[in-house]
């Protein structure tokens, strides 16, 4: 390493070969230590770096990338001083120089505190700002990368988050993430994630409101469902995770905002998606069960539209999925059994019990006592389900989780209500709105 490094310092001819091996070199973890421990190492990587020969700075610039993947804290704040000149190069030369300093940015905010301290006042912020309005993918990927990052840091929230909100960032971000479908779904995932991150400060959701968010969201989702059946785009499936996961953190804020995408489209789109990703990327489905959740906890527009439009079937079939998937069906069931005596006979009037008689077979105790709040709002409302219930087995089902403690309570209360003469139920705690997933 010291031989490679006096060979760059020496601007011998065979300069740019020895920089060209120490990038290589770089590459080694224990390189990279030792490296920025010698007098001068990166002094000489900025000297080149910021010199007019640019096949020495593009040369140093990939060394500096390398060090920038480095894990070691120590390894970022060697990089300190090369900071403001990452950002000055942000402007104007190649496209792969840019995306190159973008890159190494990146790397270095997530491994150091003091990296992110230092380019903050910098004014990192405003310069990624400019660089959105850039027409190569490759800057736009890189600009995504770098600003995921720093929206991830822990002091994020208090001294980002808000600079960004600043900016013009917001409106961009959200512009190129709906025109991911045509311009290519890489810059639109990192920008989606940006968005999602922002969206979980808890300090910017007005912003994005007014920017029309919610709208702009939806109708990129009814976008991306119409495309799976035919030509889906390669990776549509990392676009359609963060979008929704940023309706439904949007959802979730602030109950009353459900009434401006009052779409039933929506809930079409979210199970034309489920059925095409189910099997590849099972992921989706919670995500997308989040969602569905966040739709039907306050508002019984889509509570209505679900049922009308012939879904629960497809919703039922779901709940042995996985665990969270179980919890999450029996949750959006609960949300629709809330809305009173009508939403409870339509429930009951579909196959839902026998469906949730193999739910309470389950050890889970989480599941089961999802199953148990549902099954309770199905009687309180619908007393005609208790009797089937019971003519079914499934008191039998309820005496197996007598014994869990976390249980037993609920149990006893149900098994009170389905011995009751039909009709006379009367055993009504308060029930609480589910609280929203996010």
């Amino acid at each position: 390493v010291l031989q490679l490094l006096r060979g760059v310092q020496r601007g011998s001819e065979d300069r740019k070969s020895s920089l060209g091996r120490l990038r290589w070199a770089l590459q080694n973890k224990e390189t990279q230590q030792k490296f920025v421990r010698l007098d001068g190492s990166i002094r000489t990587l900025i000297g080149l770096f910021t010199s007019s020969l640019a096949d020495m700075q593009m040369e140093a610039a990939r060394c500096l990338h390398e060090l920038s993947h480095s894990s070691d804290p120590a390894v970022a704040e060697a990089c300190l001083p090369v900071t403001s000149y990452l950002l000055t190069y942000l402007s104007g030369h190649s496209v792969e120089f840019t995306e190159l300093c973008l890159y190494t940015l990146g790397n270095l905010v997530v491994e150091s505190e003091a990296v992110r301290k230092q380019l903050l006042p910098q004014g990192i912020i405003p310069v990624l700002a400019s660089c959105i309005q850039s027409p190569h993918k490759a800057v736009l990927e890189g600009l995504g990368y770098v600003l995921s990052q720093l929206l991830q840091a822990k002091e994020a929230p208090t001294e980002i988050v808000p600079l960004v909100l600043d900016s013009v960032l917001p409106q961009h971000m959200l512009r190129l993430v709906c025109s991911g479908l045509k311009a290519g779904t890489g810059a639109a995932v990192e920008f989606a994630w940006c968005l999602h991150y922002i969206v979980c400060s808890h300090t910017a959701n007005a912003v994005l409101r007014s920017l029309g968010a919610l709208p702009a969201l939806t109708s990129l989702l009814l976008d991306m469902a119409s495309e799976i059946p035919q030509d889906a785009p390669e990776g549509l499936e990392l676009l359609v995770c963060p979008v929704l996961r940023c309706l439904s953190n949007l959802l979730a804020e602030e109950t009353g905002c459900e009434g401006q995408i009052q779409d039933e489209r929506l809930l079409i789109a979210l199970f034309l998606i489920l059925q095409s990703f189910f099997q590849q990327h099972p992921f989706i489905v919670q995500e997308c069960l989040w969602l569905l959740n966040n739709l039907t906890a306050d508002e019984p527009f889509f509570c209505s539209a679900l049922l009308s439009l012939d879904l629960l079937p497809a919703l039922l079939q779901l709940l042995p999925c996985s665990q969270m998937a179980g919890v999450l069906v029996l949750t959006v069931l609960c949300n629709i059994a809330e809305k009173g005596p009508a939403y409870c006979q339509q429930l009951h009037h579909q196959p839902a019990l026998p469906l949730l008689l193999p739910a309470l077979a389950l050890p889970d105790p989480e599941v089961v006592g999802q199953c148990l709040e549902l099954l309770h709002l199905l009687f309180l409302h619908c007393p005609e389900a208790a009797a089937d219930f019971v003519r079914q087995g499934g008191h039998r089902a309820l005496e197996q989780h007598q014994s869990t403690p976390e249980l037993q309570e609920r149990v006893r209360a149900l098994l009170d209500m389905v011995g009751q003469p039909l009709g006379a139920a009367t055993f009504s705690p308060s029930h609480a709105a589910l609280p929203a997933f996010s």
